[in-house]
């Protein structure tokens, strides 16, 4: 359930926010190109509903993807602007809000805020640029089954190995979209080469 996007505009724009010159706001606006990239990816098999509209040669049926049935839940901070990237394709969509801190001794994860619409029969959408250990990602996952939703994806940027296994082992019912699968991780738990604190960058916090 593990899908690594193979394509040289998205690589291009991966390694875009890799370079330390690319100031906060292009950074945001590459994580929405991103995020919208991976969600073309995602939505590839989707299956399109039968809608009747008004067009120019009368009332015509054509198939639609049922925007408010999916739910987009970025991972604060860091994936606030892919949910801007996504909402621009799927304005229709619901959002919900996820709060987790990585405790940089420990490695774990702690839950802070969480706010969600109506998850059951619906599909939740993760956004998160990183999934480094793959511990927050797990924990989340967990926070968004316990409300039913009927199918979970998960798009992200950048991984390292050794958190896409720890997540495709907790949860292989889960399909992961990944821009890029790094090297690995460092002693601190950091990807390598990674591209820094995607939070700090995107809003200048560091």
């Amino acid at each position: 359930m593990i899908h690594a996007i193979h394509h040289p505009l998205i690589k291009d724009l991966v390694n875009r926010l890799r370079d330390i010159q690319t100031d906060s706001a292009t950074f945001r606006h590459l994580l929405q190109e991103v995020a919208r990239l991976l969600l073309y990816e995602a939505l590839k098999e989707w299956q399109l509903q039968p809608n009747r509209i008004q067009t120019w040669i009368g009332k015509k049926e054509f198939g639609f993807i049922e925007q408010e049935k999916i739910v987009f839940i970025p991972i604060l901070r860091a994936g606030l602007p892919m949910l801007e990237g996504v909402l621009e394709l799927l304005p229709k969509a619901k959002s919900g809000f996820l709060a987790m801190k990585r405790n940089e001794e420990t490695l774990q994860p702690t839950i802070f805020y969480k706010r969600f619409p109506q998850l059951q029969g619906n599909t939740a959408v993760l956004l998160d640029p990183m999934l480094a250990t793959g511990g927050s990602l797990s924990d989340a996952i967990e926070v968004v089954k316990a409300d039913k939703p009927e199918k979970i994806l998960s798009l992200n940027v950048i991984a390292a190995p050794e958190g896409v296994e720890a997540v495709s082992r907790k949860h292989p019912d889960v399909e992961v979209f990944i821009a890029q699968i790094d090297q690995k991780l460092n002693d601190k738990g950091f990807i390598i080469p990674g591209l820094g604190d995607a939070g700090d960058r995107a809003f200048h916090t560091e």
